[in-house]
This record gives structure tokens, C-alpha cells and sequence, in this order.
């Protein structure tokens, strides 16, 4: 048993009897079981109580045993000096307030109910489940079931502004350059998008907005940033790119990252990076003001005709500098083009609404879109849990990820009906 459970327990008033005794037979009623602490001090703060008919307001500390009271040294934090009662599993020692009086104590051993720790025991000890509450997920209430993923999707969000907001302090608030380095950090997807964000972050965003008029300035910018223009034996349009950055390097006095930090290996060659950086630069080549452009769009389809962008001539014959191709236009995709939405325009559209105060509807731009197709999403569906669209996807991988995986059953409002049906 863990010590949350106590907690959900007394929050939600979830005993077998409503008559309850001190372990010393006081009488007590309780009036209010007071608020969570979420900082530090005693578990709930402004209780009220009635012991031996006289009233109580104060705080509650809840522990596994009694003498876990010495064990966490509240005997010396004068914040648990308004502690009017120690909630706890199992009463092992007697604790003593200041005054050398015992603290009341009351034991929950006996008074939980039966029915409700049975369900905990089977959710929380549950090992072999993909999730623990997979046998009746399926069942709970369809409204219940929305209202939850709303939460869910809304936490998401938040979770991920969380980044946004650092990255746009760091920028002194310019939305165009923290839109490049969400992007460039998503075209690196989860294997190259650290070194994707530290190859936007090797230089100031003004300097791709100086350059993005000319693609093959912008192209010398990012691959020698990148370091993939260090090689000497390559010839023709590699020459040409690095004869370029040299110039550019000094220019704005640039220093370019170790390319050892790019992955190819296991990498279909479309998600090379060297074909995600020339997606990148048609993108910016394209776009001069790209935010202000993504930031007025309302439907999907006018993203993915804003997206759709085709690499210059000799990256359609190449995967690599060193690596020919069948020629093709090797343009962003409709599903790498949901990810950017999902990953990098909806969340920052978010942040950017909240701050401005300019109204954006987020859910219902990603209600919009596809849902998504990976192995959490497979399972759900194997459970019967049918995603719609991008926003259902997107919550069931909160819901995974923050709840299921952790085992964080009493903070889930599925599993909260769950251990009381």
C-alpha cells in the first residue's frame, strides 16, 4: 500500500463506517477533511473536526504507520505544530505534541472500505496488464470518458508550454525564431531532434531571415552549421555549399557542431537528416514570415498546401551528399505535415493564444486532423478505445504516458470510477 491511497481515501471519505473512535476512544466526526497540500507541511491543511464535542481547525498528516511521525522528523518542524490529527494505516507508536500531550490518532486499518481496497489491490498490483485497467476501461461512462480526454489533451499542452515559454524567454519573445527551432527539433523527429534543436539554436534566427531570399545561401547556412561541409574530397555543388558557409561562417561568425551528433543508422533515407535539412531550408526558403502565416490558417488543408514544399534539384537525385536516388520531389508528406501541426503548430498556437489573449481553437483544429498511428494507439484500440482524430490520440498518449505507465490510478478519473464501482 502506498501512502497516496491514504490519502485518496480521507480526501474522498471512502470508510466503511461513518462512526470513528481515536485510538485512545475519543469520539470524532469529521466536518471537513481540509485541502490538499501540494507544498511542503502537513498532507491537508484547514480540517474541521469534532473530538469529544469540541471543535477542531487545523491540519492533518497522513502516514503508513505512526511512527513514520519520528521517522520524517516532524517532532521537529514547527509546521506540523497544527496538526490536529494523525491519520495513519496501522497505529504503532504513540507520537506527543510539545505539550506533552499525545497527538490523536486514528486508525484506518479496520475502516477503509472493504470493497474499495479490494479495487485499489487489483489496479495497483496488477503486473501483467498493458495498462491496469485494461479488463474495464471499455466500460466507463461514454461522457465521463470525453470529459476526461478533454483534461487530458488540455495537461498536454500545458506539459509542452512548459518548453515553448523557456525557448521564447531565451529569445526575448520572437515567436518566427522559436517557431524554427520547434520545427527544425521536430523535422529531427525522436532520434535527431536534439541535434536538429541545437543545429537551430548554433545561430541567430535573424541571420536565416537575412539569408532565406536566397536558397542557396540558406542551404550553405544550414549544412555547414550542421557540419556536413567539412569533408575536402567531394566536388561540384558540395564545393560550391562550402565555399559559401566559409564565407558566411566568418561573415557572422559562426561555429558549426560535430555532424557525428546526426544519426543515418536504422534511418529510412527519407528521414535522413540530410533530407530533413533540405526540406528545412525549402520551407524557410519559401517562407519569409512563416508564423504570421501558420498563426492566421483555421483549416487543415490550407496547412498542408502552406507545407508542401519540394528540396531543391540535387537533393530530388540524392540522400546524401556522397549517395545518388531515383529523382522525385521528396516533398513533406501529409503525415510528416500532421506531426509539425501536432507537435509544433498547435502547441505553440496554444502558448501564443494564452499569452496575446487572441483566441485560437486548437481542439478544434486537431479534431480535425487524422488520428495517429503507433503502438500506444494500437493498443487502446485493442481495448476497444477508439480514437477519432489527432486530439483523442494525442490524449490517450497522456493518458499512457502520465497516468497508466506510472501507475497513477488515483490521479486518473477513470480509475477513480473504477475504485468505487
Amino acid at each position: 500500500m502506498k501512502e497516496e491511497f491514504l490519502h485518496y481515501v480521507w480526501l474522498y471519505k471512502l470508510f466503511s463506517s461513518d462512526e470513528f473512535q481515536t485510538t485512545d476512544n475519543s469520539e470524532i466526526s469529521i466536518i471537513k477533511s481540509g485541502f490538499p497540500n501540494e507544498n511542503s507541511g502537513p498532507d491537508f491543511l484547514n480540517a474541521q473536526l469534532i473530538i469529544d464535542g469540541q471543535k477542531w481547525v487545523g491540519n492533518i498528516e497522513i502516514h503508513l504507520k505512526s511512527s513514520d511521525w519520528y521517522a520524517h522528523h516532524h517532532e521537529r518542524d514547527v509546521n506540523y505544530d497544527a496538526v490536529i490529527l494523525h491519520v495513519v494505516y496501522e497505529d504503532d507508536a504513540v507520537v506527543y505534541m510539545k505539550n506533552n500531550k499525545s497527538l490523536p490518532t486514528l486508525e484506518l486499518k479496520s475502516k477503509i472500505s472493504k470493497k474499495v481496497f479490494q479495487n485499489y489491490q487489483d489496479l495497483i498490483q496488477t503486473t501483467k496488464s498493458w495498462i491496469p485497467c485494461e479488463k474495464h476501461i471499455s466500460e466507463v461512462d461514454g461522457f465521463l470518458m470525453n470529459s476526461w480526454m478533454d483534461s487530458l489533451y488540455l495537461e498536454r499542452l500545458e506539459d509542452k508550454s512548459t518548453f515553448i515559454k523557456k525557448l521564447l524567454l531565451d529569445s526575448d519573445n520572437n515567436y518566427e525564431a522559436v517557431l524554427f527551432q520547434l520545427l527544425a527539433k521536430n523535422f529531427g523527429l525522436k532520434v535527431n531532434g536534439e541535434a536538429f534543436l541545437n543545429l537551430a539554436k548554433s545561430l541567430d534566427f535573424s541571420i536565416i531571415r537575412k539569408e532565406s531570399f536566397n536558397e542557396f545561401k540558406v542551404s550553405a547556412l544550414l549544412f555547414g552549421q550542421a557540419g556536413f561541409l567539412e569533408e575536402n574530397e567531394l566536388d561540384g555543388y558540395y564545393l560550391q555549399l562550402k565555399k559559401e558557409y566559409n564565407y558566411l561562417k566568418y561573415k557572422y561568425k559562426l561555429k558549426s557542431l560535430n555532424k557525428n551528433q546526426f544519426q543515418f543508422f536504422r534511418m529510412r533515407p527519407n528521414n535522413f537528416p540530410t533530407i530533413r535539412i533540405a526540406q528545412l531550408v525549402a520551407l524557410y526558403y519559401k517562407h519569409q514570415n512563416l508564423f504570421s502565416k501558420l498563426i492566421e490558417v483555421k483549416k487543415s488543408e490550407n496547412f498542408y498546401a502552406l507545407l508542401s514544399v519540394s528540396v531543391s534539384d540535387f537533393w530530388k537525385g540524392h540522400y546524401t551528399f556522397e549517395t545518388r536516388s531515383k529523382v522525385s520531389s521528396k516533398k513533406l508528406t501529409k503525415s510528416f505535415i500532421n506531426l509539425l501541426i501536432i507537435n509544433t503548430i498547435v502547441p505553440l498556437s496554444f502558448v501564443y493564444s494564452k499569452e496575446t489573449g487572441k483566441e485560437i481553437n486548437v481542439l478544434q483544429l486537431m479534431e480535425q486532423l487524422s488520428p495517429e498511428k503507433n503502438s500506444i494507439i494500437s493498443s487502446f484500440s485493442n481495448l476497444n478505445i477508439i480514437a477519432k482524430n489527432a486530439f483523442e490520440t494525442q490524449a490517450l498518449l497522456q493518458l499512457k504516458n502520465n497516468y497508466c505507465a506510472p501507475k497513477k490510478c488515483l490521479n486518473c478519473k477513470i480509475g477513480n470510477i473504477i475504485l468505487v464501482n
